[in-house]
């Protein structure tokens, strides 16, 4: 008899989420249809930020409201928005994981429709060495190897500063081909006062990291696959490999 096999996303996302969970993170999903709000509007995305348009989200057609989340951060304004009702204040540490949908081109690396892991932490006292040392810890228990983790200066409206991921994973069970190399992996930076300030919190009190990026193109590392879109193509040719 023919046994099933799990898919490579399937297996990305049940492992980081055991990861996160038992680094005390509590794991949340959300609906792919958000609120503009929540995808745009609590995470400080200007009214004219290029995100906004139509040509790089999905919008729900006759609707002014809502739209196919263009990213899991949605999840937090709803998760501590709850959390405040039920008068539970922070500390918090939450990742979401889920599909989210670009309205870009496809291609070898790029797809319409991909996974995503985002996370963040809200407490006193959080500094970027504390968001260094969860990716680290993150990316060796991935990737199988042991992670090295390095910022480069970037631009995001949630968060500042703002950082690029690299992340270059050294040993013996790593694939020879990413052994050593440095890997831009997701983004990630201190949560901006404005964000805290939309979540009804006081900046001047809490303190907190938040990072974001893709599990695909990380499936696509750890098995060499050479097309993102064999992920959600459906393919028993491709599944039955793993």
């Amino acid at each position: 008899m023919a046994t099933g096999h799990i898919h490579p996303l399937s297996r990305v996302i049940s492992e980081a989420t055991h990861i996160f969970s038992e680094m005390g993170f509590t794991v949340e999903e959300g609906p792919y249809i958000e609120t503009i709000a929540n995808n745009f509007d609590t995470l400080n995305f200007p009214k004219d930020h290029p995100a906004r348009d139509m040509q790089d989200s999905f919008f729900m057609e006759g609707e002014l409201e809502n739209m196919l989340r263009t990213h899991t951060t949605d999840v937090h304004a709803r998760y501590i928005e709850q959390a405040l009702k039920n008068q539970n204040d922070p500390p918090y540490r939450l990742v979401a994981l889920g599909k989210v949908f670009r309205n870009e081109a496809t291609d070898v690396t790029h797809e319409a429709e991909f996974f995503q892991v985002d996370g963040f932490v809200l407490e006193k006292g959080i500094t970027l060495a504390h968001l260094k040392g969860t990716l680290q810890h993150f990316y060796s228990r991935l990737m199988g190897g042991n992670a090295e983790i390095r910022f480069r200066p970037s631009f995001f409206p949630f968060t500042e500063p703002s950082v690029e991921i690299d992340m270059r994973v050294m040993g013996d069970s790593v694939p020879e081909k990413l052994r050593g190399k440095w890997i831009e992996v997701m983004g990630a930076g201190m949560t901006h006062p404005n964000v805290i300030r939309n979540y009804g919190l006081d900046p001047s009190v809490w303190r907190g990291f938040a990072f974001g990026g893709g599990l695909d193109r990380v499936a696509l590392l750890r098995w060499g696959i050479d097309d993102i879109r064999h992920m959600h193509s459906g393919d028993l040719r491709f599944i039955n490999q793993f």
